[in-house]
């Protein structure tokens, strides 16, 4: 009798620990998937400003015609990623157009000037950075739950109803060059 009263408790025990686990990890999975929602909206914010945006720079730089080609094309690519790997390669795309787009705006004085190009210049700005903070909120999440994916015992729990891993968001290798800086 005492005996199947310890295997009892013994069996309660471990259904009580499967259950927590595997509610922390369907916590660290929403998580994970709460902090890409936050990195989508502000990317959204993004790609609403760009025509406005672009628009402003052909009044005055309309004949670097590559140029904001390049990022209508980022930008729409961005608009239509399908998936979480394809959003995260077009949005470091559209990053590095932008940065050109930025960089060809120091050649026009008046577009420098124009109250609506600051404006939406800052407005770019203040959402990248929301994104780049985003983005390591996210990268921190997808930690989390890797580790408790990976770790003993939640690891077991984790393959028993098959968790699986998410992607971090990384660079792409032409962001992690050094720039090349002349005077």
């Amino acid at each position: 009798m005492i005996a199947l009263i310890i295997i009892g408790v013994i069996v309660l025990i471990l259904v009580i620990y499967v259950i927590a686990t595997y509610n922390g990890l369907v916590n660290f999975k929403n998580r994970v998937q709460d902090s890409w929602a936050g990195i989508e909206v502000l990317l959204k914010r993004r790609n609403d400003l760009i025509p406005n945006l672009v628009e402003t720079v052909k009044g005055y730089a309309g004949h670097e015609k590559s140029t904001l080609d390049a990022v209508i094309t980022a930008r729409n690519n961005a608009v239509n990623a399908k998936g979480k790997e394809e959003e995260m390669k077009t949005s470091n795309m559209l990053t590095d157009a932008l940065g050109n787009l930025f960089a060809l705006a120091e050649n026009y004085p008046d577009l420098k000037a124009n109250t609506n190009f600051l404006d939406l210049q800052n407005n770019l700005r203040t959402t990248e950075d929301g994104i780049a903070s985003s983005r390591q909120a996210y990268n921190d999440t997808v930690l989390a739950y890797k580790n408790k994916l990976e770790m003993f015992p939640s690891n077991i729990v984790a393959s028993i109803f098959n968790f699986k891993p998410e992607a971090f968001f990384e660079a792409e290798e032409t962001e992690k060059e050094t720039p090349k800086v002349s005077f």
